[in-house]
C-alpha cells in the first residue's frame, strides 16, 4: 500500500478536479484503511448492549472484498475500476450493513459505467445513484440508518457542487454532511436515542468518506490518535472472538504489566502499531493488559518494549495459525451432512456453533455455513454453498436477522430455484427444518417452512456490554440480559435468574416443550443444575438441553 507516493504524485502542488482509475483505486484503499482503523468504534455502536456488535467488521470485510478485486490492477479507466469494486463488494457482503454498502457501490459504479475519469459532477451523480440503488435494495427502508446518511450526503453534495473547485472542497462537504446526518440519526430512530448512540452503519459510511478526505490531506490512515482508549479488562476477550485472523497475525500476545509512570496512551499505541495489529489495552485492579497480534518475527517485541515501561506480571502467547487449523479440522469431523441427490430439495443453513451444526446436520441439512451474530457469512459464501449442492432446488435458512439480506442477495446470482426462509434465530430455523421433505413439492415445502416460523418463541441470554435503558428496561454493564423474539425484555444479576424470569415472561405455561442450547461460555454441570430447577418449576413440560457451542450467548432457548 504505497499511499504516500500515490498522494505525492497526484497532488503535485495543484488542485485535483479529475480522477483516473488508479487514483480511485487509492481512494478505495484509503476508505478501507480508515474504516479498519475505526472498526471497533463502529462495532461499539450496537443498539443492544450485547457483546456481538459487528457492523464495523461487516462493513470492513465488504470493503476489503471490493479492494481485493482491484489491489493488483493497473487499470486506468475509472468506470472499469469501480465496476470491479462493486462486484467484489457484492460477493463479499456480510450482514445487513455490508449488503447495503455493496448496493452503494453497485449504484456508484453504475453511474460511472464506461467513464474513463471521474470529475466532481460525476462523483455527485454517482452518490445520487448509490443512494437510489441502496434504498431500492431494502424492502422496508428505515430512516435514521445508513440509508439516511447516504441520502442526506448525496443531496447536500448535489446542492453544494457549484461551490466546489476541486475534490478537496467536495470531500470536505461530503464528510461534513455525513457527520451531521449521523449526529441526527437518534432523532429519527427512537431506539438509538434510548441507547444513547448514533447509527453504526451511518458512522461506518462516514469513516469511509473521511478516509477519502484524509487521503487528499496526506493524513495517516492506520492510526487515529483521537480514539486511543482503555476498556475494562473483563471486556477485552469478548470482542476478540469477532475478529478474523489476517495474514501476518501468526501469534496473539497478551501482557499484564504495572507501569513505572503514568501511561501515555498515544505514543504507546504508536509504538505497538509498528509491531503488530488488533491492539487492545485494558485496565483493572491497578494494572494494564495489552493485547496484540504479531507476525512470528515480532513475537517477543511487545514484551521487550513493555518491560522498559514497567513491571511485567504475566505473559500469554497463543499460536493463532494453529488455533485456526484446529477449528477447521474440528468443524470437518464433528458432523456428517445429509447426502443430496439430483432433483431433491436441499437446505443451506447458517449455524452459530458446532453443537448446533450437529443438530442441523441430523435434521437433514445439506450444507452448513458457520456464522451468526459475530460472524455474518458473505453473499459469496452463501452463493457458493448453494451452487456446490448437486441439486437445483435449494432452501436457505439464515437463522439470524442480520443474514437475511445477504441470503436474498445470493439468490439473485444463481440460476437454481432457491428460496430464503426468513428465520431470524436458531429456534425458528430448527422449527422450519422439521417441515423438510427432500422429495416433496418445492413451493409447498417453502410455504410449510415459513408457517413453522410462527410455531416457536425464542430467547437469548447473554451479558450486557454497556449501561443503557431500552424500552423501559434498565441495564447495567456486566448484567445478564434476555432477548425475547428479538426484543430486549429484562436484565438480572445471574444467568439462573435471567432464565427463570424469561420463562415467566414468555408465559411458558401455555406451551409444552422447552429446548435449551448452551454456549461455549458455560459448563455443562451448571446447565444441568439449572435445567433441574426449571423442571421442578414446570414438572409437566418436556425439557431438554443440548450443547450449542455458540459464543457470547449462555443460552439460546426454544419454546414450543
Amino acid at each position: 500500500m504505497e499511499l504516500q507516493s500515490k498522494i505525492n504524485a497526484m497532488q503535485n502542488g495543484g488542485k485535483l478536479t479529475v480522477m483516473s482509475g488508479q487514483q480511485i483505486k487509492s481512494l478505495i484503499e484509503a476508505g478501507t484503511l480508515w474504516l479498519k482503523t475505526n472498526q471497533q468504534i463502529v462495532n461499539a455502536l450496537n443498539v443492544f448492549p450485547v457483546p456481538d456488535g459487528d457492523t464495523g467488521s461487516n462493513m470492513l470485510l465488504t470493503m476489503q472484498a471490493g479492494w481485493n478485486e482491484i489491489a493488483s490492477s493497473q487499470e486506468e479507466n475509472a468506470g472499469v475500476i469501480l465496476r470491479s469494486v462493486a462486484q467484489g463488494a457484492l460477493m463479499g457482503a456480510r450482514g445487513n450493513s455490508g449488503v447495503i454498502l455493496s448496493q452503494f457501490w453497485r449504484g456508484f459504479s453504475r453511474a460511472m459505467d464506461e467513464q474513463p475519469v471521474m470529475d466532481l459532477t460525476l462523483f455527485s451523480k454517482a452518490l445520487t445513484e448509490a443512494k437510489n440503488t441502496a434504498y431500492k435494495g431494502v424492502v422496508r427502508p428505515v430512516e435514521g440508518t445508513i440509508l439516511t446518511v447516504l441520502k442526506d450526503t448525496a443531496n447536500y453534495v448535489e446542492s453544494e457542487l457549484i461551490a466546489c473547485s476541486d475534490f478537496k472542497d467536495l470531500f470536505e462537504k461530503t464528510v461534513q454532511a455525513a457527520n451531521q446526518s449521523v449526529d441526527r440519526t437518534p432523532e429519527l430512530l427512537p431506539v438509538l436515542k434510548q441507547a444513547g448512540v448514533v447509527d453504526s452503519g451511518g458512522k461506518g459510511l462516514f469513516f469511509i468518506f473521511e478516509g477519502f478526505l484524509r487521503w487528499l490531506n496526506n493524513e495517516p490512515l492506520d492510526i487515529n490518535p483521537n480514539i486511543v482508549e482503555i476498556k475494562p479488562i473483563s471486556l477485552m476477550s469478548q470482542e476478540e472472538e469477532a475478529e478474523s485472523i489476517e495474514p501476518g497475525q501468526d501469534f496473539e500476545v497478551v501482557v499484564d504489566f504495572v507501569p513505572k509512570n503514568e501511561l501515555n496512551l498515544a505514543p504507546f499505541y504508536d509504538r505497538l502499531s509498528d509491531i503488530g495489529t488488533s491492539i487492545q489495552v485494558g485496565e483493572g485492579d491497578g494494572m494494564y493488559r495489552m493485547h496484540i497480534h504479531v507476525p512470528t518475527e515480532n513475537i517477543y517485541a511487545p514484551i521487550n518494549y513493555i518491560m522498559g515501561l514497567g513491571t511485567v506480571t504475566k505473559v500469554a502467547i497463543e499460536n493463532l495459525i494453529a488455533q485456526m487449523e484446529d477449528i477447521r479440522k474440528k468443524k470437518q469431523s464433528e458432523f456428517t451432512l445429509t447426502p443430496v441427490e439430483e432433483g431433491q430439495i436441499s437446505v443451506v443453513a447458517v449455524s452459530p456453533g458446532d453443537g448446533i451444526s450437529r443438530i442441523l446436520a441430523s435434521l437433514g441439512v445439506g450444507s452448513i455455513i458457520k456464522g451468526g451474530q459475530t460472524m455474518n457469512p458473505s453473499t459469496e459464501e452463501i452463493l457458493n454453498a448453494v451452487n456446490e449442492l448437486p441439486t437445483d432446488k435449494v432452501i436457505i435458512l439464515p437463522n439470524n436477522k442480520n443474514i437475511i439480506l445477504a441470503a436474498n442477495n445470493a439468490i439473485t446470482q444463481t440460476d437454481k430455484t432457491v428460496a430464503v426462509i426468513r428465520s431470524k434465530n436458531v429456534p425458528q430455523g430448527i422449527s422450519a427444518l422439521l417441515r423438510l421433505d427432500p422429495d416433496g413439492d418445492f413451493e409447498k415445502i417453502v410455504e410449510d417452512m415459513n408457517s413453522a416460523l410462527l410455531d416457536v418463541q425464542s430467547g437469548e441470554i447473554t451479558i450486557a456490554t454497556r449501561t443503557v435503558e431500552i424500552n423501559g428496561v434498565q441495564v447495567n454493564e456486566g448484567q445478564i440480559i434476555v432477548i425475547h423474539n428479538g426484543d430486549l425484555v429484562l436484565s438480572r444479576n445471574t444467568v439462573e435468574e435471567a432464565l427463570i424470569a424469561f420463562l415467566e415472561e414468555a408465559k411458558v405455561e401455555d406451551y409444552e416443550r422447552i429446548t435449551i442450547f448452551y454456549g461455549n461460555n458455560i459448563e455443562e454441570a451448571e446447565v444441568k443444575r439449572m435445567v433441574e430447577l426449571v423442571q421442578e418449576k414446570y414438572p409437566d413440560h418436556e425439557i431438554e438441553y443440548h450443547y450449542g457451542g455458540q459464543p457470547h450467548y449462555f443460552f439460546i432457548i426454544a419454546i414450543e
